[in-house]
């Protein structure tokens, strides 16, 4: 069996493909012998062919891209898997099993390529795998044997006498988001820039042969009910009514130095895979928050008792009631509970979420997550049990330091769960585990002013912070031109109204004035309500950026 877990090659061998677009003619070929040999669903693909059109008639011009999984070197996908079910062969083919997929879409949002869906038939991960049951046989990949133009080469990119490694040497070649550092496997010959960059061009609604009104995938159904030509018509409309305040497209240097260099200023994308939709949906915002509620009220319990110890007297952390011994940690298993849940109702394969823990890929912090939540409700336990059976100061003592690090881990790790999903840049940036960490205190102390306790100044404390990493992350330094896209789609796209009236104002402001006119009650409530939008937004604008 081939072995699994991160890449890990023999020697002097890697499969790759060389696609020559000198030669493609567009006939789509490829994708119908990987349909037909991988019995690959329809509205999905493992191989489609991306047409752009450059200019206007009759100066028009069109170019097509075979674009498929890039097998990468240090391939996101595996590392972000929790179970293994995606794996790096010994020969450099990234394979899949799906016996061991959860459905969790984690590979979804980590592959910056768009090459992964999930199967609306057996409702697991599956891509491209380089055909590779034909391989270990000696055979060539369905593709490699149908194209007519002979335009898909593939072979071992580490032997100087193979075909793909000769013309990788002597054609100018090129790869997608070569950037991320995943070092992909597939090259282009004469690749155009507006195919390779999806930025370059913006994402229509529908193209030539690929309206979908019922959505992709396992996303069928979801992203509308149109399915006859009156909801077609309809969905039109409104495409065009809104074109108006549609961002333009982000056009990187290099494709701007090429238009100046032609004069071509139109260029489209003409056809392109279906957009797969939202892959991780109100189930995760949810558990963000629940999470973050969970972590808040183990948080204060904790330092009810931490504070005394370090000399810092804090009247509203009163320990001598049951509230931080019983009350605020049933209350936080029970929010825990609920994050579980929400974990599991995401997942297309929900009786198989056991594998994160039986099964656990240590690079995954989908596993170093599902392990932090198991600790963290089992040192919530020990707490609610001293406090019901047991009454030993000196256990609250004891379990006060462990508890308080694994709320703030318990609320902070799904920031390097997104720092792992190289498919959204906007969730790589730095702020992200400052943002996730902070909600932990921010809500537990919110927590106490809704119950009347004076912790208004920890709060004010608390919410700015909140405030200064949000304006950090919409308005400071983005490492690259998506992720500032991205920020822009928050401000000023669909959802920037939301962003402005719930995230900065409900959310960010209210609760500083409201605090500063002694009012923690309302700005309680204010901070509830806007962490609840923000992280809406927060998991759902960054998937809406193509990655094809």
């Amino acid at each position: 069996m081939a072995a699994r877990g991160p890449a890990v090659m023999i020697r002097g061998m890697r499969y790759g493909f060389v696609i020559d677009n000198r030669v493609c003619i567009g006939c789509h070929a490829c994708t119908v012998a990987c349909k037909a040999e991988h019995l690959v669903p329809i509205g999905v693909n493992r191989t489609w062919v991306k047409y752009i059109e450059r200019g206007e008639y009759p100066n028009v011009s069109r170019q097509f891209q075979v674009t498929r999984c890039n097998h990468c070197v240090d391939a996101p996908c595996v590392t972000i898997c929790p179970t293994t079910a995606l794996f790096s062969r010994k020969d450099g083919i990234v394979d899949f099993d799906q016996r061991r997929c959860i459905g969790c879409k984690s590979c979804t949002q980590a592959c910056p390529y768009d090459a992964i869906y999930i199967d609306p038939n057996l409702h697991t991960a599956a891509k491209c795998n380089f055909c590779a049951h034909r391989i270990d046989q000696g055979l060539n990949p369905s593709c490699v044997n149908i194209c007519p133009e002979q335009a898909i080469h593939f072979g071992d990119l580490d032997d100087p006498k193979s075909d793909v490694a000769q013309l990788t040497s002597r054609e100018h070649v090129g790869q997608r988001k070569p950037e991320k550092g995943t070092m992909p496997s597939v090259f282009y010959i004469d690749g155009d820039v507006a195919s390779l960059n999806p930025a370059a061009t913006a994402m229509p609604e529908s193209t030539m042969w690929s309206g979908q009104t019922r959505g992709v995938g396992h996303n069928v159904g979801k992203d509308g009910d149109a399915t006859d030509l009156l909801g077609i018509v309809r969905r039109a409309q409104a495409t065009r009514a809104e074109r108006s305040d549609s961002p333009e497209p982000v056009l990187d240097g290099l494709l701007r130095e090429m238009e100046k260099a032609t004069g071509s200023t139109k260029v489209r994308r003409a056809y392109d895979q279906p957009d797969k939709g939202i892959q991780w949906g109100w189930e995760v915002a949810a558990y963000v928050v629940t999470k973050a509620a969970s972590a808040g009220l183990a948080l204060v319990c904790a330092l009810a008792f931490i504070l005394p110890m370090l000399g810092v007297r804090v009247p509203a952390l009163n320990t001598a009631g049951s509230l931080f011994q019983i009350t605020l940690p049933i209350a936080s298993l029970v929010l825990l509970a609920a994050t579980g849940g929400l974990l599991i109702k995401d997942l297309d394969q929900p009786l198989r979420f056991i594998y994160v823990l039986l099964r656990p890929h240590w690079t995954s912090w989908l596993v170093r997550g599902g392990y932090i939540i198991t600790v963290t409700g089992g040192l919530t336990t020990l707490w609610v049990a001293n406090g019901l059976f047991i009454h030993s100061p000196f256990l609250f003592k004891a379990l006060a330091w462990p508890l308080a690090g694994a709320a703030l881990a318990c609320a902070g790790y799904t920031a390097f769960l997104f720092g792992q999903c190289k498919g959204r840049d906007f969730w790589q940036s730095p702020g992200l585990p400052l943002h996730m960490v902070n909600h932990a205190p921010l809500v537990g102390f919110a927590a106490l002013a809704l119950l009347g306790h004076d912790v208004r100044w920890w709060l004010f404390a608390f919410a700015a912070i909140n405030l200064a990493v949000i304006a950090f992350e919409i308005w400071g330094k983005h490492p690259n031109e998506d992720s500032a896209a991205t920020a822009h789609d928050m401000q000023h796209g669909r959802a920037g109204s939301l962003f402005w009236f719930g995230v900065i104002g409900i959310g960010g402001v209210l609760p500083l004035l409201l605090l500063g006119v002694n009012a923690p009650f309302s700005a309680s409530l204010a901070i509830l309500i806007g962490l609840a939008i923000t992280e809406y937004l927060w998991v759902f604008i960054p998937q809406k950026r193509p990655n094809t």
